[in-house]
């Protein structure tokens, strides 16, 4: 079962996760291909950082080719700076001479991703803010920055008309409506009527949209999630001054547990939390696995002893019995991943549900829904129902302790009046990844062991789909070098073994 874990040891914004995402592997060519897609004039860069000694990929948003910056404006130098990209309502108070006021009609949320190395001379002033100064900073020339007003049903087209899965699409779509929720909550409203300040802008909904793309080239079985490190300090809202986390923050973190290192900063941003909620992570120890990646994403504010960065580790699930460390082979063609289980057997659940009277167009999206929210796997059987209706079985297979909630997706998605539960033993196969080096790039190659001995393997699709699609080679001749290459490396290793002389180099 695959694996990722984030360390929140300094927090964690929405740039900050596409850096560890980057860091692991993600290819940052395919996410700033999304970018530039979106039609928002936006774009991707990507720097190699240290902080604190640490060495981490450091994302930034560009608009119209600059950061966070409108077109035909003169950009001041300054830096992104995770330690306040503040995305939530606030007030922006800026040291210059003069001020004037942006008042707003509706209850939105400002979600200022990133923290400007600079100050500009206007003070917003808006239903809900809380304030964030930007201190100790020389003071460019006046810039007048054209805030776009987005809400959910704005959004909604956007990312419907993003060119990526309608899994991404949806995680996208969940992550903003997460957010419209908890500012509903704090602002009494209906979430529909929401209008967002800097969450609809263009930077918000590129980290957003681009973490979704990440999250499923990662492809996880399951999320795992430190307790969260979110600063300290205050923030002066509309209602008041108030500690961090902010409102929507500490709305969107109910249930998770928080910490503060004493930073005076804050490090938790509101679509770093939204991005927690919608991968329903489970704020849990490091489980027992083998790594596979590791990734570190930066903030852009250094903080002395406290490295300013986001830690996203890959692997594969190991019984905690049989957990060992096993050692990659040095320039070799194929690289374990994971170490070799025997076959051994565990519990699920399996929720059924009979639909006869439903749109065929909800099957993948409610089957993925699932899948994102835990489920083992996710399928449909067609079936004759009575009176000749035709209609399909939807069956899930789940870890007991998620089968309440999946049960709930199968209740309020589908068209079923009730869904059938029952627990059942299976047998299964040790698990294990192995990287082979093709010419195009690495592939995965996942096979099953019984005893120690491999008896199934299978290149993993997505990415010889990814080397298909950016290659134009055919898909079906990837899959077969794929296992080519495997098979030589386990032939060569084979022989290593024995003493015996390769039959050839791969």
């Amino acid at each position: 079962m695959r694996i990722a874990y984030l360390d929140c040891f300094s927090g964690i914004s929405g740039d900050m996760f596409l850096g560890a995402a980057v860091g692991a592997g993600v290819p940052f060519e395919k996410l700033e291909a999304v970018a530039h897609a979106l039609g928002l004039h936006a774009g991707l860069a990507i720097a190699r950082v240290e902080r604190s000694g640490i060495a981490a990929a450091k994302v930034d948003v560009l608009i119209h080719g600059r950061p966070d910056q409108p077109l035909d404006q003169p950009a001041p130098p300054h830096q992104h700076e995770h330690a306040d990209e503040h995305e939530h309502s606030h007030e922006h108070a800026h040291e210059h001479p003069h001020e004037h006021a942006h008042e707003h009609p509706h209850e939105h949320e400002h979600l200022h991703e990133h923290e400007h190395e600079h100050s500009h001379p206007h003070e917003h002033e808006h239903t809900h803010p809380h304030e964030h100064s930007h201190e100790d900073l020389p003071a460019p020339p006046h810039q007048d920055h054209a805030h776009t007003h987005r809400g959910l049903p704005e959004i909604r087209e956007i990312i419907a008309r993003a060119p990526i899965s309608v899994a991404a699409q949806a995680f996208a779509l969940k992550a903003f409506t997460l957010l419209a929720q908890a500012e509903a909550k704090i602002h009494n409203l209906d979430p529909e009527t929401i209008h967002f300040h800097e969450v609809g802008s263009e930077d918000a909904i590129v980290d957003i949209v681009c973490s979704a793309v990440a999250v499923e080239l990662i492809a996880a079985d399951h999320w795992y999630c430190s307790a969260l490190n979110v600063g300290s300090g205050t923030v002066k809202c509309a209602h008041g001054i108030l500690p961090v986390p902010a409102p929507a923050t500490a709305e969107l973190l109910r249930g998770a547990p928080i910490f503060s290192s004493g930073i005076q900063k804050e490090l938790l941003t509101p679509t770093g939390a939204a991005l927690l909620r919608a991968l329903d992570v489970r704020f849990e120890p490091l489980p027992p696995l083998t790594i596979s990646a590791t990734g570190y994403g930066a903030g852009a504010r250094e903080f002395p002893g406290s490295p300013n960065v986001v830690r996203l580790t890959i692997g594969e699930s190991v019984p905690a019995r049989k957990a060992a460390w096993s050692a990659s082979v040095p320039d070799s063609s194929a690289q374990m991943s994971s170490t070799a289980n025997a076959s051994d057997s565990d519990t699920v659940t399996i929720l059924e549900a009979n639909l006869d009277d439903m749109n065929p167009q909800l099957f993948s999206y409610v089957q993925q829904k699932l899948l994102s929210a835990g489920a083992l796997d996710a399928f449909g059987v067609p079936v004759q129902m009575k009176k000749g209706r035709p209609g399909l079985i939807f069956t899930v297979l789940a870890a007991p302790a998620d089968a309440e909630p999946l049960a709930r997706i199968l209740l309020t998605e589908t068209t079923t009046l009730g869904v059938r539960m029952r627990r059942e033993q299976r047998r299964i196969l040790g698990r294990q990844h192995v990287t082979v080096k093709s010419h195009w790039g690495p592939i995965r190659v996942k096979l099953g062991l019984l005893q120690g001995e491999v008896v199934n393997c299978a290149p993993e699709f997505e990415d010889c789909r990814s080397i298909a699609e950016s290659t134009g080679v055919p898909l079906k001749a990837i899959l077969q070098e794929a296992m080519r290459l495997y098979f030589a490396s386990s032939a060569s290793a084979a022989a290593a073994d024995s003493g015996a002389p390769s039959s050839g180099s791969v």
